[in-house]
């Protein structure tokens, strides 16, 4: 006698209406609303795409999140979906069953499925859960709502065949289909498309934005009002590419000083802004303490990576309000030697109870600087990660340092520079001192605490492009193994 279970009745009754595609379209109407959600995925998976579009058409949920499914699959099956969706659009449907209201092509884990998968085998359930998920909209309501159907987009000038149709699609449609787009990726797309898309996507929708161009900064004027009607914005990201890095030519020094008014201005128009990434953004100098100052609400996350900062920039840190909350702070790539630090170790004394990550790798920091910072960053009791890499510090100072971390106990991951003293004349590793000083801070370390994820790394050795790495023992670059 076999010790497998026998399939249940529902699953039988699947695999019926799924060899029988015809058979399955003319019963969907009288299909209990349990049956819907794993049978649409086996059709779905099985590019049965006639039943695909007649079961979106007369989907019985609210909602119907599609984008974990769709991602890795044709246009056929897109066109399907999106066929079912335009029958879904003129077809009648029974009063006593909501139909689709938001068609979700994200993809990213739903609630939706996860329930149902543990319901899939289930008969005993059935009821229960058709009841539960079943949405019991008002009637005049669900008659006057249009279909939202909600997107992440990613732009650029080569827009592959499912996007393109998609996008072709939508623009047809924008008339009688509410377009959300929450997340929206921008690489260099032409301004056409761009428009094109704004109007179908409207930008309050948008939370998360991301924006990799090679603009000119009279460009990215051009585009920023459209920034700026992303009031709901929650992250953004701007990070020009290479080609456009050189200083703009063709531009006088008033016009230059519009476009980036115009540019800062935006900011001042986020109600929600949380989290803030900016990256070779080269206009940035003697500009950052404007951006800083037309925060409406207090960031959580501020990344500022390969830019170039003023001191004026520096001294905005420890007096902008919108900044005495940050979970996050990320100075990477950003020369500070030459800077006075005070400012900073003023705003990282604010966050003493709420800075979570910490990160200055490649700012070229010198000892006294690490030094103005020691009695603020000693206080970051919430401190879990902290990345020093890349930097010049002594011996000494790193002893100093590690000395005074007994208030990190939440600290999960710490990186550290190696000591210059690790370094000869010619700024070669010493293969042996590496070792002694590293584990002579390791020492340090766990006489006052006992650290879970740390390590001490070289600079890029410049003969064979790695590093040196200690942490649970020595990682030599290839020129010392």
């Amino acid at each position: 006698m076999s010790g497998q279970t026998p399939p249940t009745l529902q699953k039988l009754a699947r695999q019926t209406l799924l060899r029988d595609e015809a058979l399955a379209i003319s019963s969907l109407e009288e299909l209990p609303a349990v049956v819907f959600p794993p049978l649409f995925q086996e059709a779905f998976a099985g590019r049965l795409n006639k039943l695909t579009k007649a079961m979106v058409a007369a989907w019985p949920f609210h909602d119907l999140p599609v984008g974990p499914l769709i991602n890795m699959h044709n246009l056929e099956t897109l066109q399907a979906l999106l066929d079912g969706v335009d029958m879904r659009l003129t077809r009648k449907f029974h009063p006593w069953r909501p139909k689709l209201q938001v068609l979700d092509m994200r993809n990213v884990d739903h609630v939706f499925w996860n329930i149902w998968s543990d319901a899939n085998d289930s008969d005993s359930d059935a009821e229960t859960l058709d009841e539960k998920q079943v949405v019991k909209a008002p009637r005049r309501y669900a008659l006057r709502q249009r279909l939202k159907i909600i997107v992440d987009l990613s732009i650029s000038s080569q827009l592959n065949e499912q996007k393109a149709y998609f996008l072709n699609w939508a623009k047809q449609r924008k008339g009688s289909i509410n377009f959300c787009c929450t997340k929206m990726k921008i690489w260099d797309a032409p301004d056409e498309v761009i428009r094109e898309i704004m109007n179908v996507f409207h930008p309050e929708h948008i939370t998360e934005l991301e924006l990799y161009t090679d603009w000119t900064l009279l460009r990215l004027a051009h585009f920023a009002p459209y920034i700026g009607q992303m009031k709901n914005l929650e992250r953004v990201f701007l990070a020009p590419l290479h080609k456009n890095t050189s200083p703009i030519m063709n531009l006088t020094r008033d016009s230059k000083v519009k476009c980036i008014k115009k540019i800062i201005s935006q900011f001042s128009k986020f109600n929600c802004l949380q989290h803030v990434f900016m990256k070779r953004v080269h206009f940035l100098r003697d500009h950052l303490h404007q951006i800083l100052g037309c925060l409406r609400t207090p960031l959580q996350t501020l990344s500022i990576t390969h830019c170039l900062i003023s001191q004026t920039d520096l001294d905005s840190f420890s007096c902008c309000h919108n900044l005495f909350k940050l979970k996050n702070l990320e100075i990477r790539g950003v020369t500070l030697f030459a800077l006075d630090l005070m400012p900073l170790r003023g705003l990282l004394g604010k966050l003493a109870g709420t800075l979570e990550s910490l990160d200055f790798q490649w700012c070229s920091m010198k000892d006294s600087q690490l030094i103005v910072l020691l009695p603020a960053l000693s206080q970051c009791s919430q401190l879990n990660k902290i990345n020093f890499y890349s930097n010049d510090f002594s011996m000494a100072i790193l002893k100093d340092l590690l000395q005074h971390t007994a208030n990190w106990s939440k600290m999960n991951v710490e990186q550290y520079p190696v000591p210059l003293e690790c370094y000869d004349a010619l700024g070669h590793v010493s293969r042996e001192r590496f070792v002694e000083l590293c584990q002579e801070l390791m020492d340090t370390l766990r006489a006052k605490r006992e650290p879970k994820s740390i390590s001490f790394a070289t600079n890029v050795c410049q003969n064979c492009g790695k590093t040196c790495v200690y942490g649970q023992g020595a990682r030599l670059c290839s020129c010392l193994q």
